[in-house]
Parts: structure tokens; sequence; C-alpha cells
């Protein structure tokens, strides 16, 4: 395949994948990375790369996309007062550490071994909502002391592994313990600037080889990716919003779970073999 035909069906391809995850983020507030690891990585397939750090190549440029999107989100939201600084930097500290850990754990496993772990864990985030409840609580009040200490390197370290922001852990997380989810989600995007930062450099550090990687890989971010789904999501997540208004969106999220559930599911099949 000539390199010209295989860029203009590279970008064809992330044009699509960009589009949809910011129509998804708009329309019903779920975290571009969990939409875009798995796009990511059906894409380079199609287009002949694989290896065993495709998973990294879509979890580092998905996380670098998502410094932008939650900067953009986090200025949006501080406008109208709605991000919790208190538990910003009470919090971020520890998340930061669990996605500097979760580099280093990520960068030395197998593919096979990651797309193991995101099926699983968005398994269980595709679960919670289908099934969660809004009046659901754990406490009162977000952790302290020694419970914030365990529990914010595990979202770092985590949402590293899946290579998404704050949202699909911090949101839940934050209203099971008596946030507004408005003010959660405020906040949640800070945590993706926090989760994200550090790991998209450390993943800028890896050494892969040139013929496991797509073109104008630097690293493990793809660079064509990261344009394209910027460009494309900043377009689209408006028009997600104003659907948003125009209906409601709660049957929709459930809809989006059940295909998370199957895009868990299926990445699982791939990762034992099947």
């Amino acid at each position: 395949m000539l390199e010209t035909e295989l860029l203009l069906q590279m970008f064809a391809l992330l044009v699509v994948i960009g589009a949809l995850g910011g129509v998804l983020a708009g329309l019903l507030g779920v975290g571009g990375g969990i939409v875009l690891v798995p796009a990511f990585f059906y894409a380079f397939q199609t287009l002949g790369y694989g290896g065993d750090h495709l998973m990294q190549i879509c979890l580092a440029t998905s996380l670098a996309t998502i410094i932008v999107t939650s900067l953009r989100s986090v200025h949006s939201h501080n406008k109208k007062g709605a991000v919790d600084w208190q538990i910003l930097r009470g919090w971020g500290p520890g998340i930061a550490i669990g996605a500097i850990l979760g580099v280093l754990v990520a960068t030395s496993l197998r593919s096979t071994t990651l797309q193991l772990l995101f099926g699983v864990l968005a398994l269980v985030i595709g679960l919670y909502m289908a099934l969660g409840r809004s009046h659901w609580r754990l406490g009162d009040a977000m952790p302290s002391g020694m419970g914030r200490t365990a529990t914010s390197p595990t979202v770092g370290f985590l949402s590293v592994l899946m290579g998404i922001g704050g949202g699909s852990f911090g949101v839940p997380l934050m209203s099971l313990h008596n946030v507004p989810i408005h003010r959660a989600v405020a906040t949640a995007a800070g945590f993706g600037v926090i989760i994200a930062l550090p790991a998209a450099i450390g993943f800028l550090l890896m050494d892969i080889a040139n013929e496991n990687r797509p073109p104008f890989t630097i690293g493990a971010v793809n660079l064509p990716a990261f344009a394209v789904v910027i460009a494309m999501t900043l377009l689209t997540a408006p028009w997600g919003v104003k659907l948003a208004h125009a209906m409601d969106p709660k049957p929709l999220k459930r809809v989006f779970a059940v295909f998370l559930i199957l895009v868990a599911l299926n990445m699982l099949r791939k990762a034992v073999g099947f």
C-alpha cells in the first residue's frame, strides 16, 4: 500500500472517530477516552498495525487529546463557578502519583494484557452507567485522610491503564460521596488534566520500533490522530450539547452503556484470542 494511500485512509478513519467522540461527549457527558481508545485500536488494526505495543499507542494518543479537551472544559466550568478547587487541590497530588505509576506499568505490559484490563474496567463502567442510580451514596463527603491517600492514586492509575480522563471514575466517585452532579462533572475535568499531562509526557518517552508504529508517531503518541481528533471534537461537541438540550439524554445513556458493554466484551474476546 502506498504511504499516501495509507495516510488518506488513516485521516478518513480519524475524522469519523473524532466527530463521533465529540458528539457523544457533548450529548452524554462521557469522557472521550472511553470512546477513543477502542476506536483507535480498531482503526490502527484495520490499517495493518499490531504488535505488542498497539494498546500503548491508543492509550497515549487518547491521553494527549484529553489534555486539550480537559483544559477547555475546566476553563468553561470555572467561569460558571462549578469547579470545586478544594477537592481538586486535595486529590490532585495523589491522582498525579497514580498516573505516573500507571505509565510505568502500562509501558511494561503487552498489548493483550492492556486489552484485557481495558475490557474488564470498561465493563464495570458500562454496568454502572446502566444500573447505577443517582440516589446511591457511600458517604456524605469525599474521603479524607487514609481514605483519600488510598483512593486518589487508584483513580489516576486505573485511568491511565484505560487511556481516559477523570470523568469515568471521578464523576461516580464524587456523586457517591454527595457532590452535586454538575460540580462533580466540572471537577472531574480537572482530574483529567492532572491524569493526562504527566501520562502523555511519560508515553512520549516510550521507545517503540518504527515498523510497529503508525506514521508520525513520537514515542507512543500518534500526532495525526491527536491533531485530527482534537479538531473534530472541538467542532462536534457543541452539536452534542445542542442535541442533549433538545432531548432527554438519560435513555441515551442507557443505550450507550449497552454499547460500551458490547465494546468491552469484544475487547475481552480479542484479548483471550477468540
